[in-house]
């Protein structure tokens, strides 16, 4: 079988890797999202939810509002219901899903199918046979 690597780390050793190694190898949008934590209270908030819901019951569904945050590595395992402004979408944390955002994987916008236009929707619908 096939090793998988998150940035050339061994998956065996992501989900062990310290904060400080974690913030160098992130892009500079989610490094300083994280860095930035102090002045965002709603994402400290769910950070220290997420650690006790981490120690206590880490199969738990964590339900959240918080699409912003940066998956960390030692959240791999863990699930997310990740609220899209209509349900909350499960999403299940693995290696190639860290150092990404919540918000990625839980789509706010569904796809429009649109059918043929109904009787009296536009001016030009007037000529269209009905059959």
């Amino acid at each position: 079988m096939m090793k998988s690597f998150w940035k050339g780390i061994d998956e065996d050793k992501v989900s062990s890797i310290s904060d400080e190694e974690f913030l160098k190898l992130l892009g500079s949008r989610e490094r300083r999202t994280l860095l930035r934590i102090k002045s965002n209270p709603r994402l400290k908030k769910f950070m220290e939810t997420v650690k006790k819901v981490q120690t206590s019951n880490p199969t738990k569904l964590i339900k959240t509002h918080v699409r912003e945050a940066v998956i960390m590595p030692s959240w791999i395992g863990l699930v997310f219901g990740v609220y899209n402004g209509k349900e909350y979408k499960k999403v299940e944390i693995t290696m190639n899903r860290v150092g990404r955002r919540l918000g990625d994987f839980s789509h706010s916008v569904g796809r429009v199918m649109h059918s043929g236009p109904g009787v009296g929707a536009t001016r030009g619908s007037k000529f269209v046979p009905l059959k």
